[in-house]
């Protein structure tokens, strides 16, 4: 029984071990030794031979051998604890690949359900900005306000955020809590008085006089950045009450007026303002629609360093979308009569879309944030959303105002 576990040696592979708790021979190291058995072995016949690598071989012979059974009972469980290890290994890098896999189930889901919430409410904010447009008036004027008072406020709090300040000294918070207020006031006074210069410039003497006069030192930032948000805030969204409710002349060759029930307003209601509304509205959310499907079919090409993901190939799909939806309303509401107004009014749409969009993006950027806020969900805040429509309605009004013959009726 003996010789047959010494010819068993030779199956195993012996790894490190201490003997002094083997054993107490005399014949072995002190106790304070380690023997150190390494993979050397040498085959003599039905011999196998352990070396421990520094010094002499261990001499197993047939009929006697210096080991103890007990040694090598240890040394033959080292390869079943080797190939624990491995498959230890194994389940550690399986649990990896799962854990992988799973990760990457759950981000695709979290992108459907982010689309999914996206579309569920870009529905009804569409929706809700066709009733508010065909309404007109102080309803009108009333939404653009309250949007402009809740943009103001994701303005001011984008100034204030630690990348900007980082670099400037932001607003006091009681200035930036009164241009709010100012900004939401002057869609308000535009509606009744139909010009608001006056009103604005006096705002921002009264606002500069109390950022130069607040204690502490006044900087120039400070006053760059508040004269800034008085006029994307609060002046440019103006524009649009006076394009919506100030372009007063009926749009007479559309047929949609003359369908129009009385106690809505019948055809009166149907003016140059509401049409010209409609069509720039429309323009740039297909702008902004086929923007985005370009780019992510054939995008290569990056727009610019300030928003990484839009490109030239994406912006030339979104204009092309643009000048067609403009040409087909056009026609829909025969308003303008002229083909090139038509695609005119196209082009500034759309341009006016991409500098608002690229103009917020900066300003994020430059706050290190990716949304201006978490008011809609799936879409962020308010200025995620009207950022293109920020400087379109002036390059609108303009347009219809100035360049088109007698309103372009």
């Amino acid at each position: 029984m003996a010789t047959t576990s010494y010819f068993q040696l030779h199956r195993c592979s012996p790894i490190s071990l201490s003997l002094s708790s083997r054993c107490s021979c005399p014949c072995r190291p002190s106790p304070s030794k380690t023997l150190v058995l390494t993979r050397h072995r040498a085959k003599l016949g039905h011999l196998d031979l352990l070396f421990d690598g520094n010094r002499r071989a261990l001499g197993l012979g047939r009929n006697g051998a210096l080991a103890s059974r007990r040694l090598i009972a240890v040394a033959a469980r080292a390869e079943p604890e080797r190939l624990s290890e491995d498959n230890a290994h194994q389940e550690v890098h399986k649990g990896h690949k799962l854990s992988m896999s799973e990760d990457a189930v759950s981000e695709h889901q979290q992108k459907a359900s982010q689309l999914k919430k996206r579309i569920f409410f870009g529905l009804g904010i569409g929706l809700s900005v066709g009733i508010v447009v065909l309404a007109g008036g102080w309803v009108f004027t009333a939404a653009v306000a309250a949007a402009v008072f809740v943009g103001a406020r994701e303005y001011f709090e984008l100034v204030r955020s630690h990348g900007i300040t980082a670099g400037m000294t932001p607003p006091p918070r009681y200035v930036s809590r009164v241009c709010s207020v100012i900004c939401a006031l002057m869609p308000l006074v535009t509606l009744y008085r139909g010009q608001i210069d006056v009103s604005v410039t006096s705002a921002a003497f009264f606002v500069a006089m109390a950022l130069l006069l607040q204690r502490g030192n006044p900087r120039f930032a400070q006053l760059s950045s508040t004269m800034f948000g008085l006029f994307y805030c609060g002046y440019l969204p103006c524009f649009w009450v006076k394009l919506r409710c100030g372009l007063a002349a009926p749009a007479l060759n559309t047929s949609f007026g003359s369908a129009w029930p009385i106690l809505l307003g019948g055809q009166a209601h149907w003016t140059v303002g509401l049409v010209a509304t409609l069509i720039s509205f429309s323009s740039i959310i297909a702008a902004d629609t086929y923007a985005f499907l370009g780019g992510k079919a054939f995008g290569r090409t990056p727009l610019t360093t300030v928003s990484p993901k839009k490109t030239w190939e994406g912006t030339i799909v979104g204009l092309g979308g643009c000048i067609a939806t403009s040409v087909v309303l056009s026609r829909i509401f025969c308003w303008p009569k002229s083909l090139l107004s038509a695609i005119a009014f196209g082009f500034l749409n759309f341009f006016g879309s991409v500098f608002g969009d690229l103009t917020e993006s900066m300003i994020k950027r430059d706050a290190g944030v990716k949304d201006s806020g978490s008011l809609i969900p799936g879409h962020g805040g308010i200025l995620d959303r009207v950022d293109s429509y920020m400087f379109t309605g002036a390059l609108a009004y303009s347009f219809v105002k100035t360049f088109l013959p007698l309103y372009g009726v």
